[in-house]
């Protein structure tokens, strides 16, 4: 049954004990032997390297929950205490630590941490939450992808718990954020339905490139800034969002 609340995240870091303090374990991997690979910011497999498939799934996930640590961090730090990146951000410590448990386990290096020194984040609130869409859902389709190479059972569950968490948890916050900044004039907003429909076509190819498999994080904030810059109403923006992003999970769902 999917939740729109934590609960799942608190009862994950219980069933695999996590250590209490996650800060510590979070930001104290600035000694860790950089691994200058590209599969890192690809995040996919790639099979013609020398490299395990298991070293890299391992690497190319903490990474990527590195990635996502970072960011909300980053946004933190612009906006201040506020919700709903405050929780996730401590969700995806959570994250980050088991999988460094992991890497440990299997004896492999855990990749510096250097995306502080990389990301640039919007100043504004309504365009963080679309970032935080951007990066779970990439997110998601990324576990998807990794799980295909996988056969260690603990490995596989603990992917396939990172990925409920951003289906279940974090990608409905962010995705509520969108819809309830967008559809606050509702009432009065007016739109214009055959100009909706003239654009569709536009936004239906991104959703299809995203859908069969060729999807990033830049293809979804294309997406969404599309949406910002061509419709006139702020409710219309948060119903087609909306609905444009349901059709991508439930595609993905089947």
């Amino acid at each position: 049954m999917k939740t729109n609340t934590f609960e799942k995240e608190s009862s994950f870091t219980q069933d695999l004990e996590i250590n209490e303090n996650l800060e510590e374990v979070v930001l104290n991997n600035e000694n860790v032997e950089k691994l200058d690979f590209s599969y890192l910011d690809k995040k996919r497999v790639d099979l013609n390297l020398s490299e395990t498939a298991l070293s890299q799934v391992l690497r190319i996930a903490v990474y990527d929950e590195m990635q996502a640590y970072e960011t909300y961090s980053a946004i933190l730090e612009n906006l201040g205490d506020i919700e709903p990146f405050s929780s996730i951000k401590q969700a995806e410590a959570v994250h980050y630590s088991v999988l460094i448990s992991l890497l440990e386990k299997y004896e492999v290096d855990v990749p510096l941490n250097d995306w502080s020194n990389k990301l640039t984040v919007p100043k504004t609130y309504i365009e963080c939450c679309e970032v935080g869409v951007a990066t779970e859902i990439v997110n998601i389709k990324m576990y998807d992808d990794l799980l295909k190479y996988i056969q260690e059972e603990d490995v596989k569950d603990v992917l396939y718990r990172l990925q409920a968490a951003s289906y279940n948890n974090h990608l409905p916050l962010f995705r509520n954020c969108v819809k309830e900044y967008y559809n606050k004039d509702a009432s009065s907003a007016l739109f214009n339905p055959e100009e909706m429909m003239n654009k569709a076509s536009e936004y239906q190819n991104l959703l299809e490139d995203i859908a069969t498999g060729n999807i990033d994080q830049d293809k979804i904030t294309q997406l969404l800034g599309k949406m910002n810059v061509s419709m006139v109403s702020g409710a219309a923006l948060g119903a087609a969002s909306s609905a444009f992003l349901s059709t991508y999970l439930n595609k993905n769902e089947e």
